[in-house]
């Protein structure tokens, strides 16, 4: 049987390692539980050794590397997923802290968790503890947390937690890498006229020089873009660099926010997609809230603040304020003119059935398909489109060169 190195936590809260043989690294970890333990990693002891042999577990320089920066999303996911696995255990909570404490592999993290600490040993709730960090975790996983607090199921809150959390970045991973092919070969296409205009045309230029006139329209043309490409190419290089900086630093602005995110939603197949990526978001989340006990007003508010449009935003915010005054959900989001037919009668059936948590997280579930649908459904557009273009803009500077050299041979006959 092969042996497993393994480290796992103590009922104390403290961190262990050792070696046990088994027939899987199921059987390993069914043992581990048995003897009392909370597994943390499990990995086979030969891997382990391999990597011990190719140069130390993680070179100085990685480490270093690796113990700098602030806390980041990924760092939240991960404590968020260790808790839950520790709390399901049976480790108390102030124990389940301290292994967070041993085992952060940034200064950050671990400053961030011992405040935790102190403030949980001094009898301060655990979401009262994280409030006092408002900008890092946020008001949805704070109230997430609360609800766990009032419900007891604490390691289930955090479980549905994680997976909010998970679904949220694979959502906004499968956007970003959208968009990463399309910018590959926009780039593709800026080098290749750089290195046409920049070096190709130039090696004819003095082939041409002579015949003035007498050159075809299309390779003037492309003699004096060359021309002006290598006498102001660095200055529009600069200009360009300027200009990109001061509308990103506008755009950044309430101004140009505004402005950017309402063109955004009027564009042509991208408008339809950026709406149904941000009410995935808000579906999501406030399915998430309901599910765990969190009241409807303030789940309705925290689920709005999720929306990254503010264009959004201003328009389901006045959600909330018709549910206080008694209003149904299904009509106060109807009035909001941004949710399709379909989402109004699935909200509908979750308000006459008492499941509009439930029903909203089937919602995001069919809003998030259609965003990966209508993403794939757009690249097979906008990819053939910037290939054919790429492929015109070199086609016709390579013609407009061979119309010159024809052009020659003419008036050599």
């Amino acid at each position: 049987m092969p042996d497993f190195a393994w480290k796992a936590a103590t009922a104390a809260g403290k961190i262990e390692e050792g070696r046990l043989s088994a027939a899987s690294s199921a059987v390993a970890l069914r043992q581990l539980r048995e003897q009392g333990l909370t597994p943390l990693h499990i990995t086979e002891a030969s891997m382990a050794e391999a990597t011990m042999a190719a140069g130390g577990a993680v070179p100085a320089a990685r480490k270093a590397h690796q113990a700098k920066g602030p806390v980041q999303a990924t760092d939240l996911l991960a404590l968020t997923s260790e808790l839950a696995i520790m709390l399901r255990a049976g480790l108390a909570l102030d124990n389940a802290l301290r292994v967070l404490i041993d085992m952060a592999h940034k200064p950050s993290v671990a400053a961030l968790m011992q405040g935790i600490l102190d403030a949980v040993k001094g009898g301060t709730p655990l979401s009262r503890a994280l409030a006092a960090h408002r900008e890092l975790f946020g008001d949805f996983y704070i109230n997430m947390v609360r609800s766990g607090e009032v419900s007891g199921q604490m390691s289930a809150v955090l479980d549905r937690l994680v997976e909010h959390m998970e679904r949220q970045r694979a959502l906004r991973d499968n956007v970003i890498s959208a968009t990463i092919y399309p910018a590959i070969l926009l780039g593709v296409a800026v080098l290749s006229l750089i290195a046409m205009l920049g070096f190709v045309v130039p090696q004819f230029e003095k082939l041409f020089t002579d015949m003035g006139d007498a050159l075809p329209l299309p390779t003037r043309i492309v003699m004096e873009m060359g021309h002006v490409f290598r006498q102001y190419g660095l200055v529009m290089a600069v200009l360009v660099v300027a200009s990109v900086a001061l509308l990103l630093r506008w755009l950044r602005s309430p101004q140009g926010r505004q402005w950017w995110q309402t063109r955004l939603l009027r564009l042509p197949l991208v408008g339809r997609l950026a709406l149904k990526y941000q009410l995935t978001l808000y579906s999501r989340s406030l399915g998430t809230l309901l599910g765990n006990g969190v009241p409807m007003l303030t789940a309705l508010h925290i689920a709005t603040d999720t929306v990254g449009n503010t264009v959004l935003q201003q328009a389901l915010s006045k959600v909330a304020p018709i549910v206080k005054e008694g209003g149904k959900v299904v009509q106060a989001m109807a009035t909001t003119a941004i949710f399709e037919p379909l989402a109004i009668s699935l909200i509908r059936v979750g308000e006459e059935t008492g499941r509009v948590g439930p029903m909203m997280l089937e919602l995001s579930n069919i809003l998030n398909r259609e965003v990966e649908t209508g993403i794939k459904r757009l690249l097979t557009l906008v990819e053939p489109v910037l290939i054919l273009v790429l492929g015109v803009l070199i086609a016709a500077i390579i013609v407009s060169i061979l119309l010159g050299i024809l052009s020659i041979n003419d008036l050599a006959v």
